[in-house]
Order: structure tokens, then C-alpha cells, then sequence
């Protein structure tokens, strides 16, 4: 099967499986835009390859060699897009599909040295955790905004989502990673926040915004 092809199944699969705790073919389906029977045949050869546990009306499950395959590619995807940010001066809304090409590359050198020049940071420009050069990721054990309380103070430390115009409204609203945040006011009705944050003052967010933010207590260390 083509490199590309194989990466991009492998790592759909970890960030299913982190996000859900489960593979379903029809969840990798809808992800990887693909119909069931063109997933369920991708799954049997890389099961064959070792990088996949299948079974009939069974959800996928990633081998310990297919996590660190999976992990690997996405330790280059997120040096990547750190490099196109840091070095390169792209927004973090630029950089996702650029990486999803520049993941594919097939020189370790390449992104060794880029991790290199960056000073092996441990987390992406989302805030997500970037993998180590053995597959090896150090968990958060960050809240989302909606689930702090009014009054809370809180520090932004990653983002659930990283869709482009996700970023652009977080732009536009002047949030970046490590704002300081204060929770003024908690809509009982829907959830939406009034939040306060370094020159901002009484901004709004839906609580499908709050969802996506991560954060944790400005306190803690």
C-alpha cells in the first residue's frame, strides 16, 4: 500500500482511539472520508502488516507497534507545524495542511534537526503533547473551560480543535496559549462564559467554544 496512505490510517486511528477510548470502522470511515468496505479492506492489510488487531464486527485496535508508528508520524506533524511557527513566523491557523505533507517525508535527520534548532519542545502550537523519538507522549491532565466554575482563574493551555477557522475566531477574539482567563459569568441556560483576559474585557464565548478550550487552574504549577 502507498506510504501516505498507510500513515494516514495509522494516525487517524491513534487520535480516534484517544479521543474515544474505541476504533470503529464506520468512525474511521467518516474521518478518513472513505466507505466502510474500502476501511474494512485497509484494516485486514494492515492487520496483516502487525500494526492492527481485526476482527469481524469487532473495533480496531492499534498493536504496540502500530501506536508507535502512529505516534511517530504524529511527533513529525507536530514538530512540523512548531517549525513553520516558530522559525518560519506562519500563524497557527497556516500550518495543519502544510504538515499533513511535510509528515510523509521519509528523513529522520530532516526532523531531528528541525526539533533540534527548535529546542525539543514538548508541545505544538495548539498546545498538544508532541510525541518523543520513541513514541512516548506525556499526557495532560488539563479541564476544559466549561467544566471550571465562575470566579475561576485560569491559564489556556491547548485546544481540542484546530480547524483554521477555529484559530481565526480565537484570533480575532485576541486568545492565545497562556492567557491568563477570568470566569465572570456562567449562563445558566446555555453554558456560555463571560470571560476577562489581559486587555480583553467582558468577552463571550458558547459553551461549544468553551468545549474546545483546555485549561487548568492559573494556580497550579
Amino acid at each position: 500500500m502507498p506510504l501516505k496512505t498507510k500513515e494516514n490510517y495509522l494516525k487517524t486511528m491513534y487520535m480516534i482511539d484517544e479521543e474515544k477510548g474505541g476504533i470503529s470502522l464506520s468512525s474511521l470511515g467518516k474521518r478518513l472520508r472513505v466507505s466502510i468496505p474500502t476501511v474494512n479492506s485497509m484494516a485486514k492489510r494492515l492487520h496483516n502488516d502487525g500494526f492492527v488487531i481485526y476482527g469481524k464486527y469487532k473495533p480496531l485496535k492499534l498493536t504496540k507497534k502500530g501506536k508507535k508508528e502512529a505516534a511517530l508520524i504524529i511527533r513529525k506533524h507536530r514538530i512540523a507545524e512548531m517549525f513553520l511557527v516558530k522559525k518560519m513566523n506562519f500563524g497557527w491557523e497556516e500550518v495543519h495542511d502544510i504538515a499533513e505533507e511535510m509528515e510523509h517525508v521519509e528523513s529522520e535527520i530532516f526532523f531531528e534537526r528541525m526539533d533540534e534548532i527548535l529546542g525539543s519542545p514538548a508541545f505544538d502550537p495548539h498546545g498538544s503533547p508532541i510525541p518523543d523519538k520513541n513514541g512516548n507522549v506525556v499526557l495532560d491532565n488539563y479541564s476544559k473551560l466549561s467544566e471550571m466554575q465562575e470566579g475561576n482563574t485560569v491559564k489556556l493551555m491547548a485546544l481540542y480543535d484546530d480547524n483554521s477557522e477555529f484559530l481565526k475566531f480565537l484570533n480575532n477574539k485576541k486568545l492565545k496559549l497562556g492567557a491568563q482567563i477570568a470566569i465572570n459569568k456562567i449562563e445558566t441556560f446555555d453554558g456560555s462564559m463571560t470571560i476577562s483576559y489581559k486587555n480583553e474585557s467582558e468577552v463571550t464565548l458558547s459553551r461549544e467554544v468553551c468545549e474546545s478550550l483546555f485549561v487548568k487552574l492559573a494556580n497550579e504549577k
